[in-house]
């Protein structure tokens, strides 16, 4: 059985002229958070309610009353524009070997853009703003 699930939703319709910033020097938009268990390898696909895509390389996914940051290994162009994602498994669970694609919204249409690996999952508390 194959799945596709699209997580995170709309499109910001914002231009910006920046000086190109390398992966490790771009200061990530994600809340602060402070780390609160070992980090996962997969989590379960049905217990995941939300999805929040911060910038190119930071997603959290809520499971239940927990939330687990993700931090790709490697920048994700256009995953901070776009704020959404899809991807496809076989498997009842979404795991730090799978791919997810920046999902785009071309002419009023979803579009599947380019492929960007998983990290590992993380527990975090996000901190009071």
């Amino acid at each position: 059985m194959k799945a596709v699930i699209l997580l995170g939703a709309g499109a910001l319709a914002l231009s910006a002229c920046s000086a190109k910033m390398d992966d490790q020097t771009r200061p990530s938009k994600a809340p602060a958070a402070r780390v609160v268990g070992e980090a996962r390898s997969c989590l379960p696909i049905n217990q995941v309610s939300q999805s929040r895509v911060y910038d190119d390389r930071t997603i959290d996914f809520r499971v239940g009353s927990r939330t687990y940051r993700n931090t790709l290994p490697q920048s994700c162009p256009s995953l901070g524009f776009e704020k959404a994602f899809t991807y496809e498994t076989s498997l009842s669970q979404l795991c730090n070997t799978d791919i997810i694609y920046v999902l785009r919204t071309t002419a009023g249409r979803p579009e599947r853009g380019g492929a960007c690996g998983l990290g590992s999952f993380v527990p975090v508390e996000l901190e009071k703003r």
